[in-house]
């Protein structure tokens, strides 16, 4: 990097304690570097203070932490314990059991988190603490730097959505310059983000990782069913009442996650829904998807009226998006289409990793004054390629170590034209390269590439790859100047954060009884001829891929356009379930050996599995990670 000119501010931005820990360094208002704890531990969604992420983030930007003008944490856990004294207060005497589980944690831990983040600093590495400034930002102000600042708008709307939190569950705010206001707050225990992690436990999976599996389900719902919009009108009469704002309010008697240890009273719902919680990992009956739907409906419906709300609040004609509602896809893509603003962005790091990215913007900016400067063509998230990469000695040294056998291309040419035909026949393929990404989603970095053609690509990757649910969909990744040849798509989306239609011209006719049919015969009927990433409802989480921001994944996309006309892959992230994306070359290599991935490819170095020595014994390099 440039070395920074003196009066620019060194800021240090960190999320810790809750969840998805990381840290994020800016200088001057310039992201120099970003990454998730989780990914240096491999302990998925970890919140241990990211002592392996900050060395990583002083490492990239050659400074010291006595170097640093400011050290920013990205909420206020004085105001968050407040929420939590008064919460118990209000609810008492119920909530007796939690409260006396959570009070000496909060007085042992999270009273002295001053006394924690210098402590967790000294493990990174000596430094004067009489010197250190340490500042904290709120959580959802937090959100909306992220967002704007990141932007490529001079002035916008902001609306952050999410759990919780200090007391704001979602906020509506403006940016101007380098200024920012919050102008309206949705308080706890109203949330539409705790509304969702609630069905997302009822449906059977984990809070806080499992919201995008309860996206994924819906389209698995019957649109068609007396039973989904049943499942609406129960929703919207009994557990949410809607405000023509977009704000809402929670029926607390259904409710746990304020003073409980759970977060439903699931007798209540077993009798408002006819049907009990789904059991972890068991059967998918078509009452859950259809429940998925009916959830997925009334999010999209909050999340329009609230995005309605802010421009008629606001005037700005484009809006930023943050927290972690703005990682639902399927609902940032009916607001696109709906055409309330004339542009949207949305942080691609939107959930609490990407808190600390938005503390440290926030200290640049509004503590520190210091101007920031817009590029109108493009963000500043620098295609969220903000983590380490790793150079041929590292990768050399990687080899000699687990005795690999590889080839090494002499030019990216040779290299994108072998994996393309690899691709093109049907091989899984392991893609490493350059800096890792930066938020939950793997853009072509830290990618494993399939044929979105091949029918048998999804069942493939779930089952032989990724070991995890059979119904979970893949993405698209595709050439920018090809969106509209496969997708209703009328803006870029680089960090694959929109879900859009699947071209009419790429669709098949679906037999009558389509709806009707099992899960898993729906699943497996034809509906495009890019098949392995066309969800039920004919839609896709579609990745524009753009030769400036990532010119060795365009051109290998472009190398299999030669190759076969299609000017897309498929694209998911590079990990098994459970399992953080993998950070280093040799995470990539034991990730590839534990699986029936048929290449991995380093840089510019390629691996075939059969050439590996005991390639047929993956119990020697599997990890056994906890289930997301």
């Amino acid at each position: 990097m440039a070395k920074a000119i003196s009066n620019d501010k060194k800021i240090l931005g960190l999320s810790a304690f809750y969840h998805d820990s990381a840290a994020a360094l800016t200088v001057g208002g310039k992201i120099i570097a970003a990454a998730q704890e989780e990914r240096f531990t491999r302990e998925k969604h970890t919140s241990a203070f990211p002592v392996e992420a900050i060395k990583y983030c002083l490492e990239e930007s050659g400074f010291t932490l006595d170097e640093l003008d400011a050290v920013v944490f990205y909420d206020k856990p004085f105001l968050k314990f407040e929420r939590l004294l008064q919460t118990y207060y209000s609810f008492a005497p119920k909530g007796l059991i939690s409260f006396l589980k959570a009070i000496p944690v909060w007085i042992k831990e999270k009273m002295f988190l001053k006394k924690l983040i210098y402590e967790g600093l000294q493990e990174v590495a000596n430094y004067d603490k009489s010197s250190m400034k340490l500042l904290f930002s709120e959580h959802h102000l937090s959100h909306a730097a992220s967002a704007f600042y990141a932007s490529p708008y001079e002035e916008s709307a902001i609306l952050t959505i999410d759990g919780v939190g200090e007391w704001c569950t979602a906020s509506i705010g403006i940016g101007e310059g380098n200024t920012l206001r919050i102008l309206k707050e949705l308080e706890f225990p109203h949330s539409l983000g705790l509304l969702y992690s609630a069905f997302t436990y009822y449906l059977g999976f984990k809070v806080n990782s499992g919201e995008y599996k309860l996206m994924g389900l819906a389209p698995y719902g019957n649109p068609e069913a007396e039973e989904t919009h049943r499942f609406v009108e129960l929703i919207k009469k009994e557990l949410i009442e809607i405000k023509a704002d977009g704000s809402l309010w929670l029926n607390q008697s259904y409710f746990s996650y304020a003073t409980g240890l759970r977060m439903v009273k699931d007798d209540k719902w077993t009798t408002l829904f006819g049907f009990p919680r789904r059991p972890a990992e068991s059967e998918m009956d078509q009452c859950y998807c259809n429940l998925a739907l009916a959830i997925q409906w009334v999010t999209e419906e909050v999340v329009l009226k609230m995005a309605k709300y802010a421009r008629q609040l606001t005037g700005k004609s484009s809006i930023c998006l943050a927290g972690g509602v703005a990682l639902n896809c399927v609902a940032n893509g009916k607001l696109l289409r709906k055409k309330t603003f004339d542009h949207m962005y949305i942080q691609p790091a939107a959930g609490d990793a990407g808190g600390a990215l938005g503390a440290a913007l926030a200290t640049a900016h509004l503590y520190f004054e210091e101007p920031r400067k817009v590029n109108p063509s493009t963000d500043s998230m620098e295609g969220t390629y903000l983590g380490p990469s790793y150079s041929d000695k590292e990768i050399e040294l990687m080899n000699r170590r687990v005795k690999a056998v590889y080839h090494k291309a002499k030019n990216l040419t040779e290299l994108t034209e072998t994996i393309a035909e690899k691709l093109a026949n049907g091989q899984v393929v392991g893609w490493f390269q350059g800096r890792m990404e930066f938020g939950p989603r793997a853009l072509g970095n830290r990618s494993i590439l399939g044929d979105a053609r091949n029918p048998e690509m999804q069942k493939k990757l779930n089952l032989k790859i990724k070991y995890r649910e059979g119904f979970r969909p893949f993405a698209p990744s595709v050439l920018s100047a090809d969106r509209n040849t496969y997708f209703d798509l009328e803006e870029d989306s680089p960090y694959m954060l929109v879900v859009s239609p699947v071209a009419a011209s790429r669709r098949k006719k679906l037999p009558e009884n389509y709806h009707s049919m099992s899960l898993w015969d729906r699943l497996y009927t034809p509906r495009s001829d890019i098949q392995s990433i066309t969800h039920l409802d004919f839609s896709a989480r579609v990745q524009t891929v753009h030769k400036e921001t990532n010119l060795r994944y365009w051109s290998l996309i472009n190398a299999f356009k030669q190759k076969t006309g299609f000017g897309l892959v498929v694209n998911t992230s590079f990990n098994v379930r459970g399992e953080p994306i993998v950070c280093t070359p040799y995470d990539a290599y034991r990730c590839f050996m534990s699986t029936e991935m048929d290449y991995l490819v380093i840089n510019d170095y390629w691996y075939f599995k059969e050439d590996q020595p005991n390639h047929e014994d993956r119990d020697q390099w599997r990890i056994q990670f906890k289930l997301d």
